[in-house]
């Protein structure tokens, strides 16, 4: 009886070996043949499941995006406005070991997109709806007299967006410097000024 393959959850199992690799090693170092070894497949099993390495990559990180926004949903189902934007913003920066690999994931794929123009597509795709879901919980809170300060959304949306990639690089770049709890701690800070 031929062996019945179950090809979804292989697609998978290699898009986890993807991730591992990225982030255990780097971006550059995510070859077919690495991801391939780590996944315990050759690289045809790969070949024919993917077109190429950028397939895999992309994959890697829009499957990556797919369950931060899941978990994104279960944690703010039911809140809104500033109560769900506090929630939002802490997921998004790394204050353990499952966020700190999805920021070394995204963070991993920045440079590379500067040079790929479908990588920065999907890179900008995802960056906007995390900008529209800030900017929607910003109006919330706004409508629900939230908001202390009447500054322009669109620019609280841009503020708070860049104070999180910046502590998340930096948490990731200096961990001698900040600890999660400072990060976790700024973020809040800066929460609550508004």
């Amino acid at each position: 009886m031929p062996k019945i393959v179950d090809h979804d959850e292989r697609r998978r199992e290699v898009l986890s070996a993807a991730r591992r690799v990225i982030v255990r090693d780097g971006i550059d170092a995510a070859t077919t043949r690495a991801i391939a070894k780590e996944a315990g497949y050759s690289n045809g099993v790969l070949a024919h499941y993917f077109a190429d390495k950028d397939e895999i990559l992309l994959s890697a990180l829009r499957q990556s995006h797919q369950r931060i926004r899941e978990r994104l949903t279960r944690k703010v189902e039911g809140a809104s406005g500033l109560a769900a934007l506090r929630e939002l913003l802490l997921d998004n920066l790394p204050l353990d070991a499952e966020r700190t690999q999805e920021s070394r994931l995204e963070v991993s794929f920045w440079s590379r997109s500067l040079a790929s123009e479908r990588l920065a597509e999907v890179q900008r795709t995802e960056a906007d709806e995390l900008r529209a879901v800030v900017r929607d919980l910003l109006a919330q809170a706004r409508a629900a007299g939230e908001l202390r300060t009447d500054d322009n959304l669109d620019d609280l949306t841009e503020h708070l967006l860049a104070l999180v990639d910046g502590l998340s690089l930096h948490l990731l770049l200096y961990p001698g410097r900040l600890r999660r709890v400072d990060v976790e701690r700024l973020m809040l800070q800066a929460l609550d000024r508004l």
